[in-house]
């Protein structure tokens, strides 16, 4: 009995470490992010932060920006990405965590420059409408389609974020296209030339309806700047909602991790959300992971104060997989004992049709010749049942079974006495 405890307990223990081997998920994930110094580019160093406290390294890759980052994600070439709102990827590449944050479309001027205020008036402008690869090029493109302009009205330049202010002051552009949260870094430079202003667009209801992926924020005065003030009144801005986008295949572990770290980083108050806006799943515009959605609808489990935070993700999955272990391992290691006292019983019982041969042989009246050979084959039965090497719990079967010979011998015994008289 002892032996199958041990059994059984090595048994568990390799499920429990089977278990445990699905559930661990990789050390390390790739997350294509934007351009150097960009907002998605500061955000993923303030995830890779996050993800360092449970030993997790968060690798990020340097992009152009969304357009880049879904190419990477059709590919498989990384495990997540932020994307602007608007940029899609092939079904069945990708899922969202879901919406992160509001990015507005900024449209940055000279102070004392005579842009018409309604874009589809626009016409022999110098317009910095992002790089090649970039969101900002994708949401401009979009943006043109819903004012009514063709793309070869103005002219269109790619020059960098953080030089685009410079470009303006020197009058080498008319406009600077942004499409990024508010605090950027580049922006916040951006606000305190005071040769520069936000140009706030008429008829942005009309324009956000012409785009789907689109909707209106309110910008406070004072919002993006205090000193100087911008803007100096409130304005209404079309935004979209960047995503935190993962593979499909993503370990489930690390899907929730990304979402932890987004509910810690995107769910406080903001100048454009209140708090608890984000992340939400509505603004997402594509299928978002299970994974992500419970833990936004409902939130984190107790068990995650109680449990590493790779098994307290997957508790459900944990059941799952432990749910064949306690409804056919467990039953089947309760039978083990039976087939083993079956197996010891059955190497006495396997002599017994032996003996019942014999036993009707005798009630043929057999002659002398046939007594002997019966005799001698009792004899050798006995000494294989003597053999037999069984545990103390099982030897009263060996006993009862040699008894059972002796009789049968006996028996013959006395025929054969009465055969001789």
């Amino acid at each position: 009995m002892r032996l199958w405890i041990l059994f059984g307990g090595a048994v568990a223990l390799a499920v429990v470490v089977g278990v445990l081997a699905r559930l661990h998920p990789p050390g390390s994930l790739l997350l294509a992010a934007g351009p150097v110094g960009g907002a998605y580019e500061t955000d993923a160093q303030d995830y890779a932060a996050i993800l360092a406290r449970d030993d997790l390294q968060l690798d990020i890759v340097d992009t152009a920006g969304s357009v880049e980052n879904a190419e990477l994600l059709n590919t498989g070439q990384v495990d997540a990405a932020f994307l602007q709102g608007g940029i899609r990827v092939d079904p069945g590449k990708a899922e969202a965590v879901g919406a992160v944050f509001f990015e507005p479309i900024i449209f940055l001027v000279n102070a004392d420059a005579d842009i018409p205020r309604n874009p589809a008036l626009w016409t022999g402008l110098r317009i910095n409408s992002g790089a090649p690869g970039s969101g900002t090029a994708a949401a401009f493109r979009d943006f043109e389609k819903a004012v009514g302009l063709s793309e070869a009205q103005n002219t269109h330049a790619s020059i960098p974020y953080a030089d685009a202010a410079a470009a303006l002051l020197a009058g080498e552009l008319d406009i600077a296209v942004f499409v990024a949260p508010i605090e950027a870094p580049y922006l916040k430079a951006a606000y305190d030339e005071p040769g520069l202003r936000v140009l706030a667009l008429d008829h942005v209801q009309a324009i956000s309806r012409r785009l789907e992926y689109a909707t209106v924020v309110t910008v406070p005065a004072g919002g993006m700047s205090l000193d100087p003030v911008l803007p100096p009144r409130p304005v209404d801005l079309i935004a979209l909602e960047a995503r935190l986008v993962v593979r499909p295949d993503l370990h489930p572990a690390l899907i929730n991790r990304l979402t932890m770290a987004a509910i810690e980083l995107h769910s406080t108050r903001g100048i454009l959300a209140d708090p608890g806006a984000f992340p939400n799943l509505e603004g997402a515009g594509m299928v978002v992971s299970n994974t992500a959605r419970q833990l936004i609808l409902d939130g984190p489990s107790t068990w995650h104060n109680w449990l590493p935070y790779w098994i307290a993700a997957q508790i459900n999955r944990v059941l799952l997989l432990l749910l064949p272990f306690f409804f056919i391992v467990v039953p089947l290691m309760r039978l083990l004992p039976l087939a083993y006292a079956y197996a010891m019983r059955w190497r006495v019982w396997q002599h017994y049709p032996e003996i019942r041969d014999i036993e009707q042989e005798l009630a043929n009246d057999p002659d002398a010749d046939a007594l002997q050979d019966m005799q001698s084959h009792l004899s050798a039965l006995d000494e294989r049942l003597a053999t037999l090497r069984l545990p103390a719990a099982y030897r009263q079967g060996q006993y009862d079974a040699r008894l059972h010979v002796e009789l049968v011998q006996k028996r013959i015994a006395e025929m054969q006495q009465h055969a001789r008289t």
